[in-house]
């Protein structure tokens, strides 16, 4: 038996126990042995009237497989099988993020940490903003879960797992953003062509529309370097002559006193399909329509496949897919599939009326 792993990391304490089958633990001895890369059985490791082998601060000398046996007065147990220990670099968790990191209050979404190569022992902490987030419960099992999400959640978070004792700590992870923005019937961002993924090269217009006012709103967009204003604003507008993929992101109003509205996800992709789908979520009972649309013709190709969350869902001679009567089980990651390629995925939220 080995703790906390068979896949360690430089710099943990690595325990392994030597169980004789009927054997007890009072009189024997034990004698470890490990077979290193040169395949040679080097210097017995220990010898020792306990049954446990403890290694402080395992490096990478502490590869290989270890057996054990046991000996008492002049018998001799069978060895063990062997234990092969895997040593890594430093851990290193990660942090990603389901279904989306752009969200209303209301809705509920979830952060999951990983190590990667390893499952095993693993307690995770969170950060929001660099705070620890002391409600722990959230966070059980590596994943963290704000539901109903608050405006209040909207930041930058971060984890951290640990194992053992003395306590190994990863590197914390790469930051996740969440935006959180407030249900608002008079800010909207309007997206021209309207849908959600777009070919590269291609024009896109944004426009942040106010029933009382306009003006004090900017579209704002976060891609994957960093927050910016659209590089050609025009009043509350915001004008894209030639796509390309590092445009893809998380685009929202922002009024002068920092207040959000309407985030809206946007990919582009320099392949030749692409999927059409409507920018904003999908009402509950209301139909939902896909088209899988080709870069030359810009109109819907023949003979699409459609998916949902990976499986095939519907095969169309027409390009077109219709779902009628939508409800939250359809919410999920679509994308089409034809001879000329394979779109992108969005997400396709659906929302009960009246929220």
């Amino acid at each position: 038996m080995v703790r906390p792993d068979e896949r360690v990391f430089r710099g943990e304490t690595v325990t392994l126990r030597c169980d004789i089958k009927w054997g007890g633990d009072t009189e024997w001895t034990y004698r470890w042995e490990i077979e290193g890369t040169n395949n040679q059985y080097k210097n017995t490791v220990s010898r020792t009237s306990t049954q446990e082998l403890n290694i402080s601060g395992v490096d990478l000398s502490h590869r290989g497989k270890y057996t054990c046996t046991g000996q008492i007065h002049t018998q001799s147990s069978q060895r063990s099988d062997a234990v092969t220990l895997t040593v890594s670099a430093e851990a290193q968790a990660s942090v990603r993020v389901s279904p989306q990191p752009w969200l209303t209050e209301g809705e509920s979404v979830t952060l999951i940490c990983e190590v990667s190569g390893s499952s095993k022992g693993w307690t995770f902490s969170w950060f929001r903003d660099h705070d620890h987030l002391s409600d722990s419960s959230r966070g059980a099992g590596g994943s963290y879960t704000l539901s109903p999400a608050a405006l209040q959640h909207t930041g930058v978070y971060t984890c951290r797992a640990e194992r053992g004792r003395p306590a190994y700590y990863t590197h914390n992870s790469s930051s996740q953003t969440l935006w959180i923005t407030g249900v608002s019937a008079s800010v909207s961002l309007v997206i021209n062509p309207s849908r959600s993924q777009h070919f590269s090269s291609d024009s896109l217009s944004l426009s942040c529309e106010d029933n009382s006012n306009s003006a004090g709103w900017t579209v704002r967009r976060y891609t994957d370097k960093d927050t910016q204003t659209c590089a050609k604003q025009t009043g509350s507008g915001c004008v894209m002559d030639s796509l390309s993929t590092s445009d893809t992101g998380v685009y929202w109003c922002e009024s002068e006193s920092g207040e959000k509205r309407h985030p809206r996800n946007i990919t582009v992709h320099d392949g030749e399909v692409i999927l059409e789908s409507s920018v904003d979520p999908v009402i509950e009972g209301e139909t939902l329509t896909l088209h899988c649309l080709h870069r030359s013709t810009n109109s819907p190709i023949l003979s699409a496949d459609f998916y949902k969350d990976g499986s095939l869902i519907q095969n169309q001679t027409t390009g077109e897919m219709n779902i009628t009567t939508v409800s939250k089980s359809h919410e999920g990651f679509y994308y089409c599939k034809t001879e000329r390629g394979q779109s992108l995925h969005s997400w396709i939220s659906v929302r009960v009326r009246g929220q």
